[in-house]
């Protein structure tokens, strides 16, 4: 690995460029409304005027204070000769950790008094009362996701429900014992596949369907996921799709795939640990059978923040296979100690242990700042954040050809174009090393991440991010580049 982060990525990238989807370019496209403004105001799009102007235009800006935003000295990897200390940091990186949202101390700290004040009692009073944590946060929860209330459960962490969930919708049998995935699913859903497969007495190696991207692309194209549904249909027991593909950013197409999945008697669910808080989601009108999430990304509950998990409420009173636990039981006759199990109906039988308040408490901070707007418009300020992005990159640092035959260093896309198949997250290449342009964004305040074997992304959050941080971003990445291209030639890569 340390061998591919010392090379220059320029020939991966000449390997396997970068294809750009097609969408219908008569439509309103966010790159189009930020251009149209720019000339409105009289101000080119790459100016910080722009920026300044677009931001104070944003409904949603005022979000931005509800969150803690950290400064540049207080980052570990922080360098004082290269930018002032006591500025905000450019945090980019809700989709790994997102901020934490002011009010998430005052919640834990009311449920910390409470312990201390009244011991046992806290388990049935106050505004969170204990033994009832998590249901005070499932119906700002099934908002967030697109469903009922009675559909919703919040508990463990993400992997832990996919384990549970898998227990009742994958039950193979000998012609149906097949998982459709993606090749590049994140390792949580790889994982518990595999050894769900195993469980059963099956071989990955026949039971894993694993799709992978047409040659030369990133991207996994609608068309072929439904093809390869029609095709095997009959062979697979679940179809288990990400809803935002982590590496790239891709939206996957969660309606088409559900339909597909169902004609064909399939159970579909999608792990939404980068869709829930990023996009619009309508998990129960889109007939999805089942979901998970995680919280600390775009629902900023702080790291190992309690997960979540979706039942349609078509399966609520279905007798499927699941590891029950006391929590499951009816809360009217949990108390009878009579072991003589009284389910409780859809999601909230699934729930094994009692809910950790805590972990309750930064969801109830954060689910209230969603609360106070609402996903499409979250979803629109994150599209023109992003397309705003992409339009500086495209400016500043383009790949060459023909026409433009430079030699400085270049960033490419490798998320879609079409702003409907992507979340706020675009993911980047580099023509010189991304080990080094990662240290040098650090160095400069930036927040992100590195994805191996080949990207950083970034990610501008709606909710507390800015235009002018796109800004700020794009100019430390040129600083940034420069460096790296240096440093590489230093290294003779």
């Amino acid at each position: 690995m340390a061998a591919v982060e010392k090379r220059s990525l320029s020939d991966d990238i000449e390997a396997s460029p970068a294809k750009v989807q097609k969408y219908d370019a008569t439509s309103t496209l966010p790159s189009t409304k930020l251009k149209a403004r720019a000339n409105e105001l009289g101000l080119s799009f790459t100016g910080l005027e722009f920026a300044k102007r677009m931001d104070d235009d944003d409904p949603l800006q005022h979000f931005r204070n509800k969150f803690i935003y950290p400064l540049n000295e207080d980052l570990p990897s922080f360098d004082p000769s290269l930018i002032r200390g006591d500025d905000e940091c450019v945090y980019l990186c809700g989709n790994s950790l997102g901020l934490q949202p002011k009010e998430a101390k005052q919640c834990v700290n009311r449920e910390l008094d409470k312990w201390g004040k009244i011991g046992l009692h806290g388990h049935f009073k106050g505004e969170m009362p204990w033994a009832f944590a998590d249901e005070c946060v499932d119906e700002l929860s099934a908002k967030v996701v697109g469903a009922k209330r009675e559909e919703v459960a919040i508990m463990n962490g993400l992997t832990v429900n996919l384990h549970l969930l898998l227990v009742s919708f994958y039950r193979p049998t000998a012609k149906r014992h097949k998982v459709l995935l993606e090749s590049r699913a994140f390792p949580s859903d790889h994982y518990a596949i595999e050894s769900q497969i195993r469980l059963h007495g099956y071989d990955p190696a026949t039971s894993m369907v694993c799709l992978e991207p047409r040659e030369g692309e990133h991207i996994l194209r609608t068309e072929d996921i439904l093809a390869r549904i029609a095709s095997e249909g009959d062979e697979i027991a679940c179809v288990l799709f990400s809803g935002i593909q982590y590496y790239t950013g891709q939206v996957f197409d969660m309606p088409a795939i559900t339909k597909a999945g169902h004609e064909k008697g399939c159970y579909v669910g999608f792990d939404l640990a980068h869709a829930v808080g990023n996009i619009e989601l309508q998990l129960h009108d889109w007939d999805v059978d089942f979901a998970c999430w995680c919280t600390y990304k775009y629902l900023n509950t702080g790291a190992g923040g309690i997960a979540g998990a979706f039942i349609h409420k078509k399966h609520a009173k279905n007798d499927f296979p699941k590891l029950s636990g006391w929590w499951g039981h009816k809360m009217d006759t949990r108390f009878n100690m009579d072991n003589k199990m009284d389910l409780a109906n859809g999601a909230h039988g699934y729930r094994v242990s009692n809910p950790p308040p805590l972990l309750c408490a930064t969801l109830e901070a954060s689910l209230k700042v969603f609360n106070e707007t609402s996903m499409s418009a979250l979803r629109e300020k994150s599209k023109l954040l992003t397309a705003y992005l992409e339009m500086l990159l495209d400016e500043h640092y383009p790949r060459p050809t023909p026409a433009n035959p430079h030699s400085r260093p270049y960033a490419e896309v490798i998320s879609p174009r079409d702003p409907d198949q992507r979340g706020c997250q675009l993911s980047i290449m580099f023509s010189v090393s991304l080990k080094n342009v990662y240290t040098e964004l650090e160095k400069r305040g930036v927040v992100c991440d590195v994805r191996k074997p080949y990207v950083i992304r970034i990610a501008p959050a709606p909710l507390y991010n800015s235009f002018k941080d796109v800004h700020r971003f794009v100019q430390l990445l040129g600083d940034s580049l420069v460096a790296a291209h240096v440093n590489s030639t230093t290294e003779g890569v």
